[in-house]
């Protein structure tokens, strides 16, 4: 079983610590530190279909492999932003279905593909397009939560409502649906859209308390971005008033 420890407070890193030959799986620019004895390889983890899903997907179209050599080794895999990392236990029948930007990383085994959703019109609405992702097979993968993580475990027929965005990942035992708000005063000035996302279980649920494109909404109406004709029309962000 692999060991590792997760420190950083919701300015999260992963540190695990692969047994001599054991592999770990990351995309592309991930890892943060590591020991020397640590071997990289880059591939494309599963051929041109695989590259193609996760490109589609929201990942680099290349998986870097990290396995330890001559002994125990150490890697450490930080979060983009500021969150929280979730290891999840993966096995045949319980497989993980988790938001673009999602995996961190995995044990080698595992494998990450595309999910589309079964209707055109919940990935529409559903706030983080229709393509998410799919991992599988028996092995330890890291999430990657955007913010405050709150997991709730669905019984079979019981769900949960999410606004758009907030949906980071749930058991593939789950069934996700797109609803529309009702009440026209509630859908044009409830201010909060006019879909949410029912999750119905039964499994596990990950919510996360702020998701990255709402976070930049809220940032973009302060940041003005101005060209510099004197630096080579360089670009200079700066806060607005």
């Amino acid at each position: 079983m692999l060991k590792y420890e997760i420190e950083g407070g919701h300015l999260p890193v992963v540190i695990c610590y692969p047994e001599a030959g054991q592999t770990l799986c990351t995309e592309r620019g991930a890892m943060s530190w590591m020991s020397p004895n640590m071997q990289m390889n880059t591939n494309t983890g599963g051929g041109m279909k695989k590259m193609f899903g996760r490109l589609l997907s929201g990942e680099s179209i290349f998986m870097n492999e990290y396995t330890a050599v001559g002994g125990d080794g150490m890697i450490a895999f930080a979060s983009s932003f500021p969150g929280s990392i979730i290891p999840y236990q993966v096995t045949e029948s319980a497989g993980i279905i988790v938001q673009k930007r999602g995996f961190l990383a995995m044990e080698k085994g595992l494998d990450l593909s595309m999910y589309f959703q079964k209707k055109l019109g919940r990935g529409l609405f559903g706030g983080e397009g229709f393509i998410m992702q799919r991992i599988s097979g028996n092995g330890l993968v890291f999430l990657e939560i955007d913010g405050h993580c709150k997991e709730y475990d669905l019984l079979p027929g019981e769900s949960i409502i999410v606004d758009t965005g907030y949906l980071a990942a749930m058991s593939d035992t789950c069934t996700m649906d797109i609803e529309t708000v009702k009440g026209a005063k509630n859908m044009f000035f409830g201010g909060e859209g006019l879909f949410h996302t029912r999750v119905t279980g039964p499994g596990k649920v990950y919510i996360q308390s702020m998701p990255i494109i709402n976070t930049a909404q809220v940032l973009s109406p302060y940041i003005q971005i101005h060209s510099n004709d004197s630096n080579n029309g360089g670009i200079n962000i700066r806060l607005g008033d």
